[in-house]
């Protein structure tokens, strides 16, 4: 497998820390953020609850993606993006991902996936195709509004932030299907 790291070309910018009660670093997604909705035995499309701290003085808001450049598509796959997080936010819950938004803070913009919607899919790395990294990343951003609307891409939601980056927390864990 070739080896993508989103982040090649992306500009550095300090790091912050990011936990999960659900995910850790390094280690196999749990089940529960697997995808039932793409036909994983179990599996259960919640996303991970996080908590951050740290972010850089003058972060106004929070953008949060999971991401798997690991994905058979040329371009990897967009599992989750929300936009427009508050800066007074640092600890989405476990199923704020859901499909009805009700766990997240008012203004925040739910963007579709590659799945076309917009909520949290879990892991489903084709059978035999080797692991897959799911990076799970906070953005800390100079800006409350991010000027993307709820039909926006979460790669068209990355050119919206990409001067606007402060800080950017990251975890990344794996997930794979054997034969």
């Amino acid at each position: 497998m070739h080896v993508n790291d989103p982040f090649a070309r992306l500009p550095e910018v300090p790091s912050f820390t990011l936990g999960s009660e659900d995910v850790s670093d390094g280690e196999p997604l749990p089940l529960a953020q697997w995808s039932g909705i793409f036909g994983v035995p179990g599996g259960g499309d919640v996303s991970p609850q996080l908590s951050w701290s740290g972010a850089p003085e003058g972060t106004k808001g929070y953008a949060v993606t999971v991401y798997d450049p690991d994905a058979p598509a040329g371009s990897g796959f967009w599992h989750w993006a929300v936009a427009n997080i508050p800066a007074s936010v640092t600890e989405p819950a476990s199923d704020a991902g859901n499909g009805t938004g009700e766990l997240l803070p008012p203004g925040a913009v739910r963007l579709p996936g590659d799945a076309g919607a917009a909520r949290f899919i879990g892991a489903a790395p084709p059978a035999g195709h080797g692991p897959h990294r799911y990076f799970i990343v906070v953005q800390a951003l100079d800006v409350e509004d991010t000027g993307v609307e709820a039909n926006t891409t979460p790669a068209l939601l990355g050119f919206h932030i990409s001067g606007h980056v402060l800080g950017r927390a990251v975890l990344t864990a794996t997930a794979e299907t054997a034969v």
